[in-house]
């Protein structure tokens, strides 16, 4: 079975530059279940406002499973991983966990339009979820990268190693 790469994390983390660039690498097609959501529904903040939460996550665990079966290299949303149903579905994939620290996200989500984030303090919004969901990406992860720090190119370059070597294989269930 020739298994999907994804990219989790949290918000801010680069999973869809890195997926991308990734993709590319290894000659993959490359899907961000963000970017389909907004394709077919909307923005997601307007789903958040006008339909909530639940809505958004039932929407995007049909788009996640979509494009999970679909192969290649797919980026996930912070919170899809919430979902015990995504969960599942991943364990038969490559999964790689992009992490950030809170002194560099600032940067990043400035101004940036995202629902959870929306709080008089979107640092410390973007704190409490990342410490909240972090349990879960580590249980899922086969493998970390910190974003932090450095180059991109470098955690591009080390994911697509790190994938082309495990793509088709079942190596990774050995990892977990």
């Amino acid at each position: 079975m020739t298994k999907t790469v994804v990219f989790t994390g949290p918000m801010g983390a680069g999973k869809s530059s890195i997926g991308r660039r990734v993709a590319k690498k290894i000659g993959a097609s490359f899907t961000d279940t963000d970017s389909v959501i907004v394709a077919r529904h909307g923005a997601i903040a307007t789903i958040f406002s006008e339909h909530g939460e639940d809505e958004f996550r039932r929407i995007e665990r049909e788009v996640v499973a979509e494009a999970v079966a679909g192969g290649g290299v797919v980026a996930l949303g912070g919170g899809a991983v919430l979902a015990p149903e995504t969960r599942e579905l991943l364990r038969d994939h490559l999964v790689i966990f992009l992490d950030v620290d809170e002194h560099t996200i600032s940067a990043r989500i400035r101004g940036a339009k995202r629902p959870l984030l929306n709080e008089e303090d979107p640092v410390e919004a973007w704190k409490r979820i990342a410490n909240a969901r972090r349990p879960i990406y580590e249980a899922i992860a086969d493998v970390r990268y910190d974003t932090s720090h450095g180059p991109i190119k470098a955690v591009v370059e080390s994911a697509a190693e790190w994938a082309r070597e495990r793509i088709g294989t079942k190596e990774n269930e050995n990892e977990r």
